[in-house]
């Protein structure tokens, strides 16, 4: 070969070595590229993924699960995303962004309860799947829940009766977390001041040729002193989720443990009965509880739900349930004697609980035309067993103690005992039985939906002695809740809705001293609602504003001809009248909004105190949590939020309020990508002004606003 030809050949070689390293430049650069936009697409779907989720519709019992702008009820539901997105530790918690709920103690214990339309909703009154009975009765961990939705308004119709009785200005309803299509290894970390850590996994997993098979596991648990001085909390749940279908049958199984306690918490603020006007309060992180008071709430609950399409228009379901509850618990709550010095004295008693609930139910439902009417039967039956075995110890000698400057004393001697506190026996047996039939009508062009149905509801109810066992009151009534509803489709995005439904809970027997009629037997309470709203649904924007009135029985002592004696009667009546607005979704890109108002009137309207407020209601509730994706920061988002509460009534004479309170939280978060994985670091601070003020006079007890609260928490998919 030529030099010539070398040298042409070896020019070449050089030219294809030349333009190979630019390719590899280039493939370099391009797989950078790619791997760039693909860390950009994980940031901005976990962004996506993490927004707030607050949506329209939910689970109605017998009703199924309906989309919000298509039933006669006001019903959202708030997601997984929001509650780990808020670090939301309670069920409370998770409430703090409903303008309609808000949040109070338990009478003389550390437990949630919930004002919904000016009523009390129990902490035993919370549903799961729809089913009552087998949720958490004092403090509920939301980790291991998809969904939190709210219903507002009577639902006897719906749900059946609350086996407490509560539940008369609206419901709630959890779901359980199930495997998704998309699978999910997912570990939290975080921290609350002052000292407390946590810590979670998250497991989904579909399996199976058609992925018919999904399993998920959630455990998480947190320890140590919050934001209330000495104040500590504990937390352990774990959640274990198994669910099977095929085309026709759709199976889930769920089973849970859940274990939370207070040690050393703030407890409730009682006024004496010289008392005449309100205390002030004390610092924001101020814990006028004692040391030794505590509470430890272990349970055991689960269900089964099972759904089989008979054919296409035809549906049979079951779900059955259970729970095993065991509480113990030594509370003490200060009573205030002297406004003016915060002196006054706190108690003590211990609690054992031990309760075994089971809760079934089982319908068809049935789709089918008739000439131009479509047709959904709903039909079936709901049963609730729960069996409550208890006891008591208390001291008879209270201790001296005082709102500003807390006095902590050694544990009290607690000498008066009812019942067997080392083995409690029983003291309450609830038999709930239920039969509902329904049929929804929709015509012109799906325009219009008229609702109409009825439940029957038979109550059960025995009470027996601490001591002696004996049975000391049985209560055997039943009665029909009937439910009309309509929904009017003006527009595809848009309704306008009425209802008429019924709340039921458990009648009094009459009670007391120098009663004439001692021992009579009330028929069961109903409650009757009326409602009338509008609804604008765009999928990511709804609004609904709503007007109601709910009137409730109440009992009371009426004077009698002879001298000092009482008869007890049930002619009592409360009514809450009220307008409700609801808004949620994009206001526009890259900005949120959660929020809105409620106004109250509840007055009492015969009976005593007729024409006074109910206590503890407030005469408005304002909410408004906005949330804004920075510009400059992709996976960036900052929140703000003001919740803001009205008059509260202290006593039933009206002659004690709590002034108007206002509380500000903000918070930011972060999502990136790590290694192709998504990762969202949180930061929070609530109550930011630390501002002090009594939240809630429910009962006639004051419970204190929480103090400023720091909280961070990263999450991560591995």
């Amino acid at each position: 070969m030529s030099g010539g030809a070398c040298s042409a050949q070896a020019a070449e070689t050089a030219s294809d070595h030349k333009k190979n390293i630019v390719k590899t430049r280039e493939s370099d650069a391009n797989e950078k590229a790619i791997e760039a936009r693909e860390d950009e697409q994980l940031v901005v779907t976990a962004s996506r993924r993490n927004r707030m989720e607050v949506g329209s519709g939910g689970q109605l019992g017998a009703l199924g699960t309906k989309r919000g702008l298509d039933v006669p009820f006001n019903i959202r539901s708030y997601s997984s995303s929001l509650i780990a997105n808020q670090q939301s530790q309670t069920l409370g918690q998770v409430l703090q962004n409903d303008p309609s709920v808000r949040t109070t103690m338990g009478y003389g214990n550390f437990s949630e309860m919930f004002v919904i339309r000016g009523f009390v909703l129990n902490s035993d009154d919370i549903a799961i799947n729809g089913l009552y009975g087998i949720t958490p009765r004092q403090l509920v961990s939301p980790e291991l829940y998809d969904q939190v939705q709210i219903l507002n308004g009577a639902s006897a119709f719906l749900n059946g009766a609350a086996p407490s009785g509560s539940a008369v200005g609206g419901n709630i309803n959890l779901m359980f977390k199930h495997a998704e299509k998309t699978p999910v290894t997912r570990v939290t970390g975080g921290y609350t001041s002052s000292a407390m850590g946590e810590g979670s996994i998250d497991v989904g997993r579909r399996f199976g040729d058609n992925k018919n098979y999904g399993f998920r596991l959630n455990v998480a648990g947190r320890d140590g002193e919050d934001a209330i001085q000495n104040e500590r909390r504990h937390s352990v749940v774990v959640g274990a989720d198994f669910d099977w279908h095929n085309d026709n049958t759709r199976i889930s199984v769920d089973m849970n443990y859940q274990n939370q306690g207070v040690n050393g918490g703030r407890s409730a603020v009682f006024l004496g009965s010289d008392v005449t006007r309100v205390p002030r309060v004390p610092s924001a992180s101020k814990n006028y509880g004692q040391r030794w008071a505590y509470n430890d709430l272990s349970y055991i609950f689960g269900m089964l739900n099972a759904e089989h399409d008979l054919t296409k228009h035809i549906t049979l379901y079951g779900a059955f349930g259970g729970m095993g509850a065991n509480e113990k618990g030594l509370y003490s709550n200060l009573t205030v004697k002297n406004v003016s010095t915060g002196d006054g004295t706190n108690g003590s008693m211990y609690v054992p609980y031990v309760q075994t609930n089971e809760s079934t139910r089982a319908g068809l439902r049935a789709h089918f035309n008739t000439g131009f009417f479509k047709h959904e039967i709903n039909a079936g039956g709901n049963g609730l067993w729960e069996d409550t075995a208890t006891a008591y110890a208390m001291s008879l000698t209270p201790a001296a103690n005082n709102l500003y400057h807390p006095q902590y004393s050694a544990p009290l001697n607690n000498s008066y005992v009812g019942g067997n506190i080392h083995n409690p026996k029983t003291k309450n047996t609830t038999r709930l039985y239920s039969l509902f039939f329904s049929d929804t009508v929709t015509f012109w062009h799906d325009r219009i939906a008229l609702t109409a149905g009825f439940r029957y509801q038979s109550m059960l109810i025995n009470a027996f002695d601490y001591n002696t066992r004996a049975r000391t009151d049985h209560y055997n009534e039943g009665d029909f809740t009937p439910v009309v509803g309509l929904v009017f489709h003006p527009t595809r995005r848009t309704s306008v809705y009425f209802n008429r439904i019924e709340g039921l809970s458990q009648g009094p027997v009459a009670a007391g001293t120098n009663i004439v009629n001692l021992g009579e037997v009330f028929p069961p309470y109903k409650s009757v609602q009326y409602e009338v709203g509008a609804k604008y649904d765009t999928g990511r924007f709804t609004t609904t504003l709503a007007f109601f009135q709910i009137s409730q029985p109440q009992a009371y002592l009426a004077a009698t001809a002879q001298s000092d004696y009482y008869r007890f009667t049930a002619n009592g009546m409360q009514r809450n009248r009220g307008a409700e607005l609801n808004v949620n979704g994009t206001i526009m890109k890259g900005l949120r909004f959660n929020g809105g108002a409620t106004l109250i009137d509840a007055h009492i309207v015969k009976g005593d105190n007729k024409g006074k407020t109910a206590i503890g209601v407030p005469n408005y509730t304002l909410n408004a949590n906005l949330e804004y994706d920075l510009p400059f920061l992709q996976g960036g988002t900052v929140v703000g939020r003001v919740v803001n509460t009205g008059k509260q009534w202290v006593n039933a004479g009206n002659t004690m309020h709590l002034p108007v309170w206002t509380r500000f939280d903000v918070a930011m978060r972060y999502t990136f990508a790590v290694k192709h994985k998504p990762m969202t670091l949180r930061f929070s601070v609530d109550n930011i002004a630390n501002n002090r003020y009594w939240a809630s006079s429910l009962g006639g007890y004051l419970m204190q606003g929480e103090p400023r609260t720091f909280k961070f928490s990263f999450t991560t998919d591995l």
